[in-house]
């Protein structure tokens, strides 16, 4: 007996410089096991790109190569900042949105989709510190770890990731693919602290992370209000 054949269903990766790997990896550990999945990883330049934490991948497609998309998916990472501004990328972005069936995003992602113009009027989830950005773009922020609008799945902070990508499968396959893939996985959360958010940490621990992520605050905001300014221009 000839195994199954799936019709072809290509998900794509929009990442930049300084992306957070863990916002497309934890992902792409999921969807690389939807029937008929092909991933493909691309970038503006394509070639090599480095993250945020050093980790460099190899082989990354030109997005202006990418011509099949039905799943499209925009981590966050320290590189947001500059991405929003970047209208190749953006450009890309509503081009491959266009002829998805699903539109995703991790973390920072959806201030991307966001610059894109893709937001507008709908519901968002992004990292707790971001969140209120959102706004910037005419969205609406949602503090769920995954908000869906449509076909439009977005998911929170960092490992946020992989609840989104498990609500997708559950949307594209049914629940019992989902959850016989979550058990494959072995993905049972059991975090040795309780400070995976704000409203449960310590004070002085909220006070540490905001500090640290008080760097890229400025920057970020104001190349926020530019790449909203872009969109009505």
């Amino acid at each position: 007996m000839s195994p199954t054949r799936y019709p072809p269903f290509p998900v794509v990766f929009a990442l930049y410089p300084q992306v957070t790997q863990l916002d497309f990896t934890g992902p792409a550990e999921v969807f690389s096991r939807l029937p008929g999945a092909h991933l493909t990883l691309a970038s503006v330049t394509g070639g090599l790109l480095e993250t945020e934490s050093g980790i460099t991948f190899a082989h990354v497609k030109p997005l202006a190569e990418v011509n099949d998309c039905s799943l499209l998916c925009v981590p966050g990472g320290f590189g947001t900042t500059a991405a929003m501004e970047d209208p190749a990328y953006l450009s890309s972005l509503r081009r491959l949105a266009a002829q998805a069936r699903y539109v995703t995003s991790v973390c920072t992602g959806s201030l991307l989709l966001g610059a894109a113009g893709l937001l507008r009027g709908k519901r968002a989830a992004c990292h707790w510190a971001w969140r209120e950005l959102l706004a910037t773009f005419e969205a609406m922020p949602d503090p769920a770890r995954v908000v869906r609008e449509g076909n439009l799945f977005t998911g929170g902070g960092v490992t946020a990731g992989i609840d989104m990508a498990l609500t997708v499968v559950a949307e594209i396959a049914g629940a019992d693919f989902a959850q016989t893939l979550q058990l494959a996985l072995e993905y049972a959360p059991d975090p040795p602290f309780t400070t995976g958010r704000p409203e449960a940490a310590r004070p002085e621990i909220v006070a540490a992370v905001r500090r640290r992520l008080d760097l890229l605050g400025a920057n970020r905001e104001a190349a926020a209000r530019r790449a909203a300014n872009a969109l009505t221009t």
